[in-house]
């Protein structure tokens, strides 16, 4: 019967670690197939503000945490494809020019931009995107690591710089 248990026990163990290893991860050679295709899109998983002032007011809201708040859906994304760039992004932070139609966020398309990308000894890409037809984005750079995560920052010209934890694929194929 002890014999049964620990057996259980391993196979248990065994499985729990399987499936923590089973998370959408890429291998190396793909990720570096969409970086060098320039034909990818980055998915938000989580919001990281830069301003603390936005921290303490998120955490004094009642039965809420800042870090469930900033927790993202996959409906936020950077898509780069076919010499367009296709930003919907949250944004939290101060801005220095408010916009008065209520939309805070980075919502626009550019045609007209020029892309940087290296890597560096670790495999770890970074890539530069700067969008000239647009004033809301100075620069957007995507730090894509061998796994497939990314971390991408956002500095603009007229707010605090935001920065987004997620992960990059292949674009969707459209119909």
């Amino acid at each position: 019967m002890k014999k049964y248990i620990s057996l259980l026990f391993i196979f248990g163990f065994f499985f729990l670690f399987q499936s923590c290893s089973a998370q959408s991860k890429m291998d190396p050679q793909s990720v570096n197939t969409l970086v060098n295709s320039q034909e990818f899109t980055f998915f938000a998983q989580r919001a990281n503000p830069t301003n603390y002032d936005v921290i303490n007011v998120m955490n004094s809201m009642p039965n809420s945490t800042s870090t469930r708040i900033l927790e993202l859906n996959g409906n936020y994304t950077i898509e780069l494809k076919n010499n367009i760039l296709n930003v919907v992004l949250p944004y939290f932070g101060r801005s220095f020019k408010p916009n008065y139609s209520g939309d805070n966020s980075y919502r626009f398309e550019s045609k007209d931009f020029t892309v940087n990308k290296s890597q560096n000894k670790k495999g770890t890409w970074i890539v530069k995107i700067k969008p000239n037809d647009t004033d809301k984005v100075d620069e957007i750079i995507i730090e894509i690591y061998k796994s497939g995560k990314a971390f991408t920052s956002v500095r603009s010209n007229d707010r605090q710089p935001i920065s987004y934890d997620g992960y990059v694929s292949k674009n969707e194929e459209s119909k």
